[in-house]
């Protein structure tokens, strides 16, 4: 049998972010989990059984259709499957890992019982679900209103907030289907942030190389949920300083 998961190592933020009663309602029924790139956590429409705490790696939100569109992601600040907090046992979306990873998982009816059964528990995973939408808010104003380079500029600091080390695996087409444009985009602003020095690019693999380069690039378009999730969850800090703790 597999030793419960003792809450001063946790790596997750928001489970290690509870307070010690709220943790203790849910340490019992918590699972180790591994997640493989590609794997399904949540199929678009179906019953939503469980809920899953990332530790390392990647999860992504994407819409179904012709043309799939990531709308989210989610790693060690987070949880997968917010909608159930709402009271909404399925939705459209689908959610698989991008970059593999372990963490948590919890049956849903186990997670709704002790939020029942304790206000603080509910509140905390409800402020995180306002992050979420508000980083979900955030990619349609980016989609709208900025360049595929400052696009391109937010998406890595988001992977790289969520990630260990400056080395990020993402392919060609997994940026397309972050930033909703063709292959040949990612590909020209993959060169544009290059050029300037703020990355390095290889096969699958991409190297941050000033970050500072990068937020100044992705201007308005990273920062917001950020710091959301800073004044929410610990004392605010500025949006530069995000790596160190996320």
């Amino acid at each position: 049998m597999s030793r419960q998961p003792d809450q001063v190592h946790l790596r997750n933020r928001l489970l290690a972010h509870l307070g010690s009663h709220d943790f203790a309602r849910l340490q019992p029924r918590l699972t180790r989990i591994a997640v493989g790139a590609q794997e399904t956590l949540i199929e678009p429409g179906q019953a939503i059984d469980r809920v899953y705490f990332p530790e390392t790696g990647l999860v992504a939100y994407v819409s179904p259709g012709t043309v799939a569109t990531e709308v989210g992601i989610v790693g060690r600040e987070g949880f997968v499957g917010t909608s159930v907090i709402l009271g909404v046992d399925r939705v459209p979306l689908g959610a698989s890992g991008q970059v593999a990873g372990e963490g948590f998982a919890i049956e849903t009816s186990a997670l709704m019982a002790a939020t029942e059964s304790s206000g603080s528990l509910r509140s905390a995973l409800m402020r995180y679900t306002h992050v979420a939408m508000m980083q979900t808010a955030s990619t349609v104003y980016a989609n709208a209103h900025f360049t595929v380079e400052q696009r391109l500029a937010r998406w890595l600091l988001m992977t790289h907030d969520r990630i260990d080390g400056d080395d990020l695996r993402l392919t060609h087409d997994f940026l397309a289907l972050m930033l909703c444009v063709r292959r040949p985009g990612v590909t020209v602003a993959t060169h544009v942030l290059e050029g300037v020095g703020a990355i390095r690019a290889k096969r699958a693999l991409i190297t941050v190389l000033d970050r500072g380069k990068l937020m100044e690039i992705a201007g308005g378009g990273y920062g917001l949920a950020e710091a959301e999730y800073e004044r929410l969850f610990q004392p605010k800090i500025q949006p530069a300083d995000l790596k160190a703790v996320v």
